[in-house]
């Protein structure tokens, strides 16, 4: 189905606040299923204003007539928040993890001159050793083509039968080398939050952190990833495997770590073996 109206830079606000209110009324179980549709955003042009505001935030250079490789994935949240946040999801919003997303970038994408069209759908939920994932699907087009493209993963926690198993050991590669230190401000996901129109009062402030559990506001996930993948540099065409493993505190320091096509952010001092996110660009 073709989404309502709906702008380039939407407010997620009421589409929160709707998921909120529903999300005490969902009871998420082993073997949920959704067949939500399919949401698509013809006729979108990138706001360049919108955009040279993100890229600032997130460590990319400005001015260049290209869209980021994670761009996209701003511009399709709401579409993804609009179909979560329905009666008919089964998930709660409030809670949702975001725990990975693959990212294919065919071609370069050109920030001036070009309509594109945004598609989004739960593909499917999956079972999960800590409760259910939602796979997310979301595609960019111009003139018919899939120019773009991503998966991402979020997980609802409860009460499992303990049949997905833990996953296996890592590979035992090589440890990363630490390529630079990071000092993150307080305030990083208040002006990611605006960017990106994700206001999730996780990242906010402590005191709205705090009623979810934790000691002070986190940064987004894909704020840290996309850090990662400025500072490593993407090629046109690419695909990009991150998991986001450990919140990030606010304020706080890590140190991003990269070698070949791996990297990651990690943990500083005591807690320096800590592994946030982890990424490969192939």
């Amino acid at each position: 189905m073709t989404a309502p109206p709906l702008s380039a830079s939407p407010a997620l606000g009421p589409l929160l606040a709707r998921g909120a209110l529903l999300s005490p009324f969902k009871r998420p179980r082993p073997g949920a299923a959704f067949s939500g549709g399919r949401l698509v955003l013809p006729g979108l042009r990138v706001d360049l204003a919108r955009l040279a505001a993100y890229e600032r935030v997130c460590g990319f250079p400005t001015g260049d007539d290209a869209l980021p490789i994670t761009y996209p994935h701003v511009l399709g949240f709401p579409l993804a928040m609009r179909i979560m946040s329905g009666r008919g999801f089964p998930l709660p919003l409030l809670g949702l993890v975001h725990t990975s997303i693959s990212l294919t970038r065919h071609r370069p994408l050109p920030a001036t001159g070009t309509t594109y069209e945004l598609a989004v759908h739960v593909d499917r939920l999956v079972p999960h050793r800590r409760g259910t994932e939602a796979v997310v699907v979301t595609e960019l087009r111009e003139a018919g083509e899939v120019v773009w493209e991503s998966e991402s993963r979020y997980l609802a926690r409860h009460r499992t039968d303990g049949e997905v198993p833990e996953p296996a050991p890592g590979s035992g590669e090589p440890p990363l080398p630490v390529v630079d230190e990071w000092r993150l401000g307080a305030d990083i996901g208040r002006r990611y939050g605006a960017v990106s129109g994700d206001r999730n009062p996780i990242h906010l402030s402590p005191l709205t952190a705090r009623l979810f559990g934790f000691p002070r506001a986190i940064a987004h996930g894909m704020w840290t990833a996309t850090c990662c993948l400025a500072a490593h540099g993407i090629p046109a065409a690419a695909h990009v495997a991150v998991d986001f493993r450990a919140p990030v505190l606010l304020p706080g320091t890590v140190a991003f770590a990269a070698q070949g096509r791996r990297f990651e952010l990690r943990g500083t001092g005591g807690d320096g073996e800590r592994v946030h996110v982890r990424g490969r660009v192939g």
